[in-house]
């Protein structure tokens, strides 16, 4: 099992951050390497809620695993054609001055055995590692510019 540690501060309180990342039908909006995400249950929002999202590599789908508003949002792998399976990723918000830290917790198995195993060494940890990058930069300015056009900057 693979476990890798992102966070970021975000100039925004919890709740801002919050609103953006619990839309879970906007990802694309913001996450550069997600280009399409739909929500694929009736439930838009809360425990149980699904989204299936496609990337330049592949799709995958997961589920809304923990929600509590304003301080963390998990969500599980339950279906993909990416290498990895049994992959979760949790977000926890804290507040810290005027700004949010957000720290992303991801933890992953490859499939395919001993190649998968190297398979992560070489490739995939990095580009995780990079994508979530891209995801948290684009987070930011996403909150950012929607704090700053709320409050008519």
């Amino acid at each position: 099992m693979t476990t890798l540690h992102n966070h970021i501060t975000i100039n925004a309180s919890p709740e801002s951050v919050w609103r953006v990342l619990s839309d879970l039908g906007r990802l694309e909006k913001y996450d550069p390497i997600v280009t399409n995400s739909r929500l694929i249950e009736k439930a838009t929002s809360g425990l149980g809620a699904k989204r299936h999202c496609h990337t330049a590599n592949g799709w995958f789908k997961e589920e809304v695993s923990e929600w509590q508003p304003h301080q963390k949002l998990s969500f599980t792998l339950f279906d993909c054609n990416l290498p990895m399976k049994a992959l979760k990723h949790s977000y926890h918000l804290e507040q810290v001055g005027m700004a949010t830290k957000i720290s992303q917790t991801m933890t992953y198995t490859m499939k395919y055995r001993i190649l998968g195993r190297v398979m992560d060494v070489l490739i995939v940890r990095k580009q995780s590692n990079r994508g979530i990058r891209l995801f948290f930069e684009g987070l930011k300015k996403e909150v950012e510019n929607e704090n700053n056009t709320d409050h008519g900057v």
